[in-house]
């Protein structure tokens, strides 16, 4: 009698992504599997599969990192099938919630794969992913923005100097700078220490305007429609809309409101149990950088937009953050509206 292979023999392989190691758990449909440690390099694991493993179907899942998608890239140019989840997306039985090691973590992804219970985050094609370095680049300058003021102003509470009133606000202009540089102290070092925070400040200054105009200058030139769409929105601006177009990717591929808004975390929480039910607030899963720009753009839509305004002051009897993240998930509706419709937004007027 003659055997013959009715199915296609499945291999699963979970990974554990370090920077210096990799912890690899490869399993299949007959075998509980075997982990091993190897470099981090993707040609060495395809190595190890089409010597061990030939002909199979190979299917690779580790956790979104640090690491990026050059491994997931890797695997699928090898045409193998390949996932980036999301960590919390694991699931941990009983004791495995208290015991963690880089082998179990790639035998839980690796027996997740194989029991079909992981879906990918989105992964930005190379175009996206290096705007998107940009952008956060950004971010990471006006961090630094608001340490280095903290800074300076910590020096002049310290030494009880009183900033005068016109100067005593968020908006450093010319004026306040010259007094700080103006400044004099008894003793010379402390004036080197505030010096030497003027420079530091000057230079991100300087950087984050640079970055600032090259971001805005990329985007009106590579990604003009979605750009100017998002940009005929009120209270969307040169860096929002740059933010959704390198962090949110197309938003054409989102089949919802309700899909966008699980994505960014402006989506309430429920909690139901028999009669009782009640909502949690918003969901602590989130994209939370932009999340946080949603909700200071709906600060600026309600100065500009009538319709927002309106929106806004008649729930004005409740919670301000509350009413807020209202208006914010409002602007995402009008955001996901004017990219799937290819229609510039037209403010409208209050009946």
């Amino acid at each position: 009698m003659h055997t013959q292979i009715t199915a296609d023999t499945k291999l699963y392989i979970g990974i554990d992504i370090h920077k210096r190691s990799w912890k690899v758990h490869c399993s299949t449909d007959l075998f509980s599997g075997k982990s091993f440690s190897m470099p981090p390099e993707p040609a060495q694991l395809k190595a190890y599969v089409d010597t061990h493993f030939p002909e199979y179907e190979v299917s690779t899942a580790y956790e979104a990192g640090c690491c990026g998608y050059y491994a997931h890239r890797c695997f699928e140019s090898y045409g193998w099938r390949s996932l980036v989840v999301n960590p919390a997306d694991i699931h941990r039985k009983g004791k495995e919630r208290y015991t963690k090691t880089d082998r179990i973590d790639a035998q839980l992804i690796s027996r997740e794969l194989k029991d079909g219970r992981l879906s990918s985050i989105y992964v930005p094609d190379e175009h996206r992913e290096a705007l998107r370095s940009l952008f956060r680049r950004r971010n990471d300058l006006v961090k630094d923005f608001r340490r280095i003021k903290s800074y300076i102003k910590m020096q002049l509470l310290y030494f009880g100097i009183k900033v005068p009133e016109q100067y005593d606000n968020d908006h450093w202009n010319h004026g306040f700078r010259g007094w700080l540089d103006a400044m004099v102290f008894q003793y010379p070092v402390a004036k080197a220490s505030l010096e030497s925070r003027m420079r530091y400040f000057r230079f991100v200054d300087e950087d984050l305007r640079l970055v600032s105009n090259q971001l805005r200058a990329y985007c009106r030139k590579h990604f003009k429609k979605d750009y100017y769409l998002l940009r005929s929105i009120p209270g969307i601006g040169g860096i929002v809309a740059c933010g959704i177009i390198s962090e949110l990717g197309d938003l054409r591929r989102f089949n919802s409101v309700k899909h966008l808004a699980g994505y960014v975390g402006l989506a309430p929480g429920v909690y139901q149990s028999g009669d009782n039910y009640k909502t949690t607030g918003i969901t602590p899963r989130a994209h939370r950088l932009m999340r946080s720009y949603f909700i200071e753009a709906s600060w600026q839509a309600i100065r500009t937009d009538p319709v927002m305004q309106h929106y806004y002051r008649k729930h004005y009897d409740k919670d301000t953050k509350k009413i807020i993240i209202k208006v914010a998930r409002k602007l995402l509706s009008r955001t996901l509206a004017v990219i799937k419709t290819e229609t510039p937004y037209e403010i409208g007027v209050v009946e």
